[in-house]
């Protein structure tokens, strides 16, 4: 399934695109950047891959999988300042063309039916069953999806989250522990020192000046922090709830080691 803006059937009507790379994957998707491709049935290539999702012309679900990771960063950074970008896939870059969505898409191509899961293909390849729809993850109900997805929104809105630590929130007494879950957390990701994890589970961002913005996952957890600052932890089993963990004398020395191992987008 080519990505064009041609009208017929086989076009696809690009809707919305994504990088999916060690530095940059849609965490929803997963803990780190294997998780994430494995959710796609992709392999972990270190290059990455660009994901395409839009509407073929009977209005069917496409997500079009490219190894030109280039071409769809630069219509992501078109697109984020407001210019039109017509983004069309070449046919060589081209790894795979997955049925469904596997996040969840706010629009619709105009002209065509509503977006829906296409058929099964009729003759699948050879020893292997239809594969079903890609789609997006369950974030109804607290759980890793909706850890990751609340991550996200920290690291988006850090201003915002940091001042309400400001006026709500106060940190442990100095010398104090912090509660046992937290504490859990945090001796998990300095064991990432000793043993690095797989590709994506530490992530460093550009903050302001010389900070960075620095994520960490793990089994059931995720991380949020500024590497001049504090840190938010967030837990499967602690539903809905945003933990800061104040500077102290152990936080920063381990987001700087935590940053000098994290992958950074090029």
């Amino acid at each position: 399934m080519p990505a064009s803006e041609e009208s017929d059937d086989d076009a696809l009507y690009v809707l919305t695109a994504v990088v999916l790379t060690p530095a940059r994957f849609p965490s929803v998707l997963g803990d780190d950047y294997p998780e994430a491709c494995a959710a796609l049935g992709l392999a972990p290539h270190e290059a990455g891959y660009g994901l395409v999702l839009g509407q073929d012309g009977e209005g069917a679900r496409w997500t079009v999988v490219t190894e030109d990771v280039s071409l769809v960063a630069c219509a992501i950074a078109a697109w984020d300042c407001g210019m039109e970008y017509d983004l069309a896939v070449d046919d060589r870059t081209v790894v795979a063309s997955l049925p469904g969505w596997p996040l969840a898409v706010a629009v619709a191509a105009p002209g065509v039916p509503a977006p829906h899961d296409p058929a099964p293909d009729p003759e699948p390849a050879a020893g292997g069953a239809p594969r079903p729809p890609l789609a997006p993850p369950d974030t109804d109900r607290w759980g890793p999806a909706q850890r990751r997805l609340g991550a996200d929104e920290i690291a988006l809105r850090w201003a915002v989250w940091r001042e309400q630590v400001d006026s709500d929130v106060t940190f442990v007494a100095p010398g104090e522990k912090p509660h046992g879950g937290v504490r859990r957390v945090l001796e998990e990701a300095r064991g990432y020192l000793k043993a690095p994890p797989p590709p994506g589970r530490v992530r460093s961002a550009f903050a302001s000046g010389d900070a960075r913005t620095l994520r960490a996952d793990g089994p059931g957890w995720s991380i949020v922090a500024r590497t001049d600052d504090i840190a938010f932890v967030l837990m499967d089993d602690a539903p809905g709830e945003v933990l800061p963990v104040g500077r102290g004398p152990e936080l920063p020395a381990l987001l700087t080691a935590l940053d000098e191992l994290a992958v950074r987008p090029t």
